[in-house]
């Protein structure tokens, strides 16, 4: 079964939603806002993908942050893991575990592979 994590109201989610089931595809939706993440699957994500491909520096949430904030986070895989599961907004949406690979963002071509 297919487990996609993100926040619900978010134009990749709905992207990847609606794919999903134009594809019929079944999958679970892990919500952020309402159920957060642990430090444990974020760290898995980090070791399959990197940093740089998981945390979405592009979103409000991360450029509020001031500049030393920022370097904090980045500091250690330690602070980044906590940051992110403080802040689970910084997490690139969405994040689609197909038990053999995670694609993090929405890639339409990837989704439509899966079937």
């Amino acid at each position: 079964m297919l487990k996609i994590y993100g926040i619900k109201n978010c134009n990749s989610m709905k992207k990847a939603f609606d794919l999903l089931t134009e594809l019929g595809l079944s999958y679970e939706f892990h919500d952020y806002k309402k159920q957060g993440i642990d430090a444990e699957t974020v760290k898995k994500w980090l070791d399959a993908k990197g940093a740089e491909l998981i945390l979405n520096k592009k979103g409000t949430t991360w450029k509020k942050l001031s500049e030393a904030e920022q370097q904090d986070a980045l500091s250690s895989e330690a602070k980044l893991i906590e940051t992110l599961t403080t802040h689970s907004s910084m997490i690139k949406r969405p994040v689609l575990d197909t038990g053999a690979d995670l694609l993090v963002g929405f890639d339409e071509a990837a989704y439509r592979a899966l079937k």
